[in-house]
């Protein structure tokens, strides 16, 4: 599990938050090994850092990925996705010798402007991976923030987070994911 700096939020900034889902060409499972997840985690990071966008959660698949961030500068996270891509793009497809080989399809966000939609898309992402039958416990999963929220979340704020339903949230998520990309070593 990745190390974020930052600890969970409590509350919308006034600029905020963002729910953004964005997809793999075809929605081919490029990142179907547990380096290349950690590649994509990897940067998602790091840019988010750089961008000075606060995630709140994430969960990264083989042909897609979901995060929540708040960002001072909204206008500033197209840039970092514009950034990820770019980055991600060139780098798996130079692992594969596919110079110009179209990587990302598109992304969709959503303004997360109430708080009891805030709190139900965190769970909705924390969660993602059960969802998606790839483990039983979210914590369970690497390429998720769920350990990271039940290690650095106050109890009382994630017992919160975890008491929202989740189940009827309009997200695009019809992307199978293959569960074997977690056998292999």
């Amino acid at each position: 599990m990745p190390d974020w700096p930052h600890s969970p939020a409590h509350y919308l900034s006034p600029a905020g938050a963002v729910m953004v889902t964005a997809a793999t060409y075809r929605k081919t499972p490029i990142f179907s090994s547990r380096a290349r997840l950690d590649l994509l985690q990897r940067h998602l990071l790091q840019l988010a850092d750089e961008y000075l966008a606060v995630l709140q959660a994430w969960a990264i698949f083989p042909n897609h990925y979901h995060f929540v961030a708040e960002s001072a500068d909204p206008k500033k996270l197209p840039v970092l996705i514009r950034h990820l891509h770019s980055l991600t793009a060139r780098q798996v497809n130079e692992l594969d010798a596919t110079t110009g080989r179209k990587v990302w399809f598109q992304y969709w966000d959503s303004r997360l402007s109430f708080e009891n939609s805030y709190f139900a898309r965190l769970r909705y992402v924390h969660e993602n991976p059960v969802h998606h039958g790839l483990v039983s416990v979210a914590s369970n999963y690497p390429w998720c923030s769920a350990g990271w929220f039940e290690q650095r979340a106050e109890p009382s704020f994630r017992k919160t987070i975890l008491s929202f339903p989740c189940d009827t949230i309009n997200v695009r998520d019809d992307f199978v994911v293959s569960p074997d990309f977690l056998a292999a070593k």
